[in-house]
């Protein structure tokens, strides 16, 4: 009997707009959110994202059938999957949300992209996102992913190894006792952590062709999915200022000091 044929990878990567790593943070006038109109760029997690897929299909050469990235947003989200493009994605959704839409929050991601993995025509093997976002810090779409798939998952990945003849990926996580290493079979869902990689420039060329490579756009409906927020932000206001330290002469006059402003010890 001879072998069957190795099935050839498709590798999803989701990837988000958000405010640039750079840019200081300021609170908006009406206190309901930050400041957007600034600088935005793709999320750096998400970036490393997209330099796995990219590394993975030059480590295994014809073995990837495609790499697609994926992005929920408004029209101007579009320039960030060009930046995706460019890197070395071959086609790219956009799940276009108005302007004036609330950020989706990590539930909806994960149920768009659930919609998404299953009108596929090509069935996902691996998809690959952030650890987090850099605007929320919320670390919760991977896992939710994982939970609505059924899928194998492994998250704040340093280091990944796809073999596709076994259909599996071994994985090194980072922990806070330190390293631990998973073998998950496929399909499975990965998030990056921040020392997996160091991204890539885009070339001029890249960019260029980037131009010229499929975008599909859909909206949340055509995929039966309601984007619509469950929590409600009451109230954003920035931290208090830190009121700048003083010097003392000795240990009477800190002890002094701590003690005018209700700082007291115990004995042993």
């Amino acid at each position: 009997m001879r072998p069957s044929a190795v099935r050839l990878l498709n590798i999803l990567v989701p990837i988000k707009r958000a405010v640039d790593y750079a840019v200081k943070i300021r609170v908006n006038p009406e206190q309901t959110g930050i400041d957007l109109n600034v600088k935005h760029s793709m999320n750096p997690f998400d970036e490393i994202a997209v330099e796995e897929a990219v590394r993975i299909r030059e480590r295994l050469k014809d073995a990837v059938k495609s790499i697609k990235v994926v992005t929920i947003g408004p029209p101007k989200s579009a320039e960030t999957l060009r930046t995706a493009l460019a890197m070395g994605a071959d086609s790219a959704v956009h799940v276009e949300i108005p302007e004036s839409a609330p950020a989706p929050e990590p539930l909806g991601v994960a149920k768009t992209l659930k919609a998404l993995i299953e009108r596929q025509k090509d069935s996902v093997d691996v998809v690959i996102l952030g650890k987090q976002a850099i605007d929320d810090d919320a670390g919760q779409t991977g896992q939710m992913l994982a939970g609505l798939m059924g899928w194998s998952q492994a998250t704040f990945a340093s280091k990944v190894i796809v073999d596709p003849e076994q259909k599996v990926a071994n994985i090194t996580r980072e922990i806070d006792g330190g390293l631990e290493e998973l073998r998950c079979k496929f399909p499975v869902i990965i998030t990056t952590d921040l020392r997996l990689n160091e991204p890539r420039y885009a070339s001029l060329p890249n960019i260029m062709k980037a131009k010229k490579k499929p975008v599909e756009k859909l909206t949340a409906a055509e995929l039966g999915v309601d984007l619509t927020p469950r929590l409600e932000t009451i109230k954003v206001t920035e931290p208090p200022k830190r009121v700048g330290g003083g010097k003392v002469a000795n240990v009477d006059e800190l002890l002094a000091r701590l003690k005018q402003a209700g700082v007291t010890g115990k004995r042993a």
